[in-house]
């Protein structure tokens, strides 16, 4: 190795040292917003390898600070460690799936959408459980759609470029998803961009509306589903689940939004209209 070689490998070395916080930062921010079973080892490592590929690519004559450049590196690809994997623990997925079908069967019965309380009850779980459970899938559906909560995927992702009919596909379901918000009925649609969008506190948005906590999550995993069958609705109709009685009032208010959407939709397309999901709240 030559005086020159020796030199960039030890700035290269400093570089990693002295940023090795950065990683930590960046892992604790992004644990903050994923489900619990994210193994925060596989993000640190993950983050660090890709500081070490920042430094050796880094070229300081493109004036762009070490710090932020690495940043970008990191968040990419803690993103793409994210999507390596399931959003959501096999376990999770199979209690949600339980749940899903004890709120159905409920729903058939009552008439309406049964409580948290109601819920737990019949399925022989806790509430809180029920309300853990609701809460890590509701963030897994919503980290799934938007990448991540701070930095636009086309931000994070340093390397594979979608192909152009991935761009189209996936513009066309945020412009779904920002018009399914709109047409949500106005206390889930507040409770949808308060904690998702605002992020205010679970116990804020509650005090606000006259409601427990319960009851927010209740609207929100209410909110979701209808967000989610509103974008399978218009994209990919066989994966809508019928839910309430055949031509009772609970599938009639489904119908009616599922029509409202579409037709905000059709009025954009008319319009030529750009919604992307940044423009909510």
């Amino acid at each position: 190795m030559n005086e020159y070689e020796g030199t960039v490998a030890g700035e290269t070395d400093e570089l990693i040292t002295t940023h090795m916080p950065l990683v930590g930062h960046i892992v604790r921010e992004t644990m903050g917003r994923v489900p619990s079973h994210v193994s925060r080892d596989d993000l640190t490592s993950a983050g660090l390898t890709a500081l070490v590929l920042a430094a050796r690519a880094y070229d300081a004559e493109r004036g762009v600070p070490f710090d932020r450049y690495a940043a970008t590196r990191i968040r990419g690809a803690l993103l793409d460690e994210l999507r390596s994997v399931d959003w959501a623990s096999r376990s999770v997925r199979r209690r949600a799936r339980d749940l899903a079908e004890t709120r159905g069967r409920l729903a058939n019965v009552l008439g309406r959408t049964p409580s948290v309380a109601e819920v737990a009850q019949a399925a022989g779980m806790s509430p809180d459980e029920v309300v853990a459970n609701d809460d890590d899938v509701s963030r897994a559906q919503v980290l799934s759609l938007q990448g991540s909560a701070t930095t636009p995927i086309e931000e994070l992702v340093p390397t594979r470029a979608p192909s152009p009919e991935d761009l189209v596909e996936h513009a066309e379901r945020l412009t779904y998803l920002r018009e399914a918000i709109e047409e949500l009925p106005e206390r889930l649609r507040v409770v949808v961009r308060d904690y998702f969008f605002a992020e205010r506190p679970m116990a804020e948005i509650a005090a606000e509306l006259g409601v427990t906590d319960s009851r927010i999550s209740q609207m929100r995993a209410e909110a979701l589903t209808l967000l989610r069958d509103a974008l399978n609705h218009a994209l990919e109709p066989s994966l809508v689940q019928s839910t309430g009685k055949t031509g009772g009032v609970a599938q009639r208010r489904r119908e009616s939004y599922f029509a409202a959407v579409a037709a905000r939709h059709a009025d954009g397309a008319r319009r030529g209209v750009a919604t992307p999901l940044d423009a909510v709240g």
